[in-house]
């Protein structure tokens, strides 16, 4: 038996993909027409022998039983259990998992997956799964790696691994010099004996902490509980060199979903991978010649998403990557590419969206230009990844980026939204360049 951890984290982590987190965990923000940990969810649910997988994180419960409900509803036939575990405080990216020991390790499951929760990829964790049994006994964890640039790596976690074995002899989280351009892609196996690792780490803390007695009462001075453990530097740098831990590196697809921006990215790459898994969720191509044509939707570029509820008239033109959400209303005459547009928005006739995010229940009146700018990965960089600047610039100004529409923001018709943020409930009266509107 195999389980899966899912690591969320919680509302106060995700603070670059606000405004959209305001009002939707950032976990359970729609990419592809479907909530971002749900793509974790069906790549655990293809996995031999899997039966249990774990969203560990410090969310609200009445945030994420719908959703878990949901997807326990939608796999039943699978024999798979899903549950969510809420955490008492935040405890680090490993503190979770070790608080939650006896409930990963009950059923006596043979290894484990560990899967961070802002990372969006085409998982190959069958083989992830394989290539971490074909290790030595001694392995407890193996990391699926993947290639940046030499530049990009600083910002991830960096290792220097054999490429003949596979063992990892150095990991760096963050480092502030060069390392590798091979980095740590947020997903791991784990065997079961790395709980033993955990634990000595948690006794250690314990032990040092307990010498010092402190006036706050959180135990550790810096306000964080003793069960606070980082998985990156506290398990992940020791166990390298040691023949623990292991890396097996992939040419799969893979970002980081850190701002608003890398949505788009994660939509356009999951709608292509829909045509290899899920065929069936893409609206069909073509263009659309008359309200009789049957087969097509509305005129449609490779690749769309539409919810089956969301209206759409037959004059408007969607694609390349758009996903449009449940109960949106979309008028004649529209034009929308390299968007996401949320459920109950309503866009009106010959409204023009390129590069945004229009948020729930947003309405956008007709005649309206609605337009951010790309932030996708340099194209002519191989292994090139997305970048993720400040929202502001040395200058003070806000960096150019997707614009972006925070839940029910109203825009009257003939006007211009370009590479702006606009906060939720907010009723614009005039036109916008490189703003935000509080």
């Amino acid at each position: 038996m195999l389980k899966a951890i899912i690591l969320i984290g919680g509302p106060q982590k995700g603070t670059r993909f606000r405004p959209l987190s305001l009002d939707t965990p950032k976990p359970l923000f729609p990419v592809a027409g479907r909530p971002l940990i749900a793509h974790h969810i069906e790549a655990c649910v293809q996995v031999k022998e899997l039966r249990e997988i774990l969203i560990i994180g410090f969310y609200p419960q009445t945030q994420m039983e719908g959703f878990v409900s949901d997807m326990q509803a939608l796999y039943s036939s699978s024999n798979i259990n899903i549950r969510y575990l809420q955490e008492f405080t935040s405890l680090g990216t490993a503190g979770g998992m070790y608080h939650f020991r006896d409930q990963i390790r009950a059923g006596n499951p043979r290894a484990f997956f560990v899967l961070n929760g802002d990372v969006c990829a085409d998982f190959p964790l069958q083989e992830l799964y394989s290539f971490h049994m074909e290790r030595p006994a001694s392995a407890l964890v193996t990391i699926m790696s993947t290639e940046a640039t030499r530049q990009q790596s600083l910002h991830y976690g960096c290792l220097v691994f054999d490429r003949a074995s596979g063992a990892v002899s150095h990991y760096v989280e963050k480092p502030s010099s060069y390392v590798s351009t091979y980095i740590n892609c947020g997903v791991y196996v784990c065997s079961m004996d790395i709980f033993t690792k955990l634990a000595q780490i948690f006794h250690a803390k314990c032990e040092e902490y307990s010498c010092i007695s402190y006036s706050n009462g959180n135990g550790n001075g810096n306000g964080k509980d003793h069960g606070h453990i980082k998985w990156e530097q506290e398990v992940l740098t020791p166990l390298a060199g040691t023949d623990m831990l292991f890396a097996m590196p992939v040419p799969n697809w893979w970002s980081q979903m850190k701002t608003a921006g890398s949505a788009i990215y994660a939509n356009r790459h999951y709608l292509d991978l829909y045509k290899r898994t899920h065929p069936e969720r893409l609206a069909n191509v073509g263009n659309k010649r008359g309200e009789g044509d049957g087969n097509l939707i509305c005129t449609v570029y490779p690749d769309v998403y539409v919810h089956p509820s969301a209206t759409v008239h037959h004059s408007a033109v969607l694609g390349p990557n758009v996903a449009i959400g449940p109960g949106v209303t979309i008028g004649p005459g529209v034009r929308i590419r390299e968007s996401i547009v949320l459920e109950q928005a309503q866009i009106k006739d010959h409204t023009l969206i390129l590069h945004s995010i229009v948020g729930r229940g947003c309405t956008i009146g007709a005649w309206t230009r609605v337009e951010g700018t790309p932030s996708d990965p340099d194209p002519n960089k191989p292994f090139a990844k997305m970048e993720n600047p400040p929202l502001f610039n040395n200058e003070g100004k806000l960096n150019p980026s997707i614009t972006i529409l925070g839940c029910f923001v109203q825009i009257p018709a003939e006007k211009i939204l370009l590479n702006s943020i606009v906060l939720p409930h907010k009723e614009l009266s005039r036109s916008f360049k490189n703003e935000i509107i509080l």
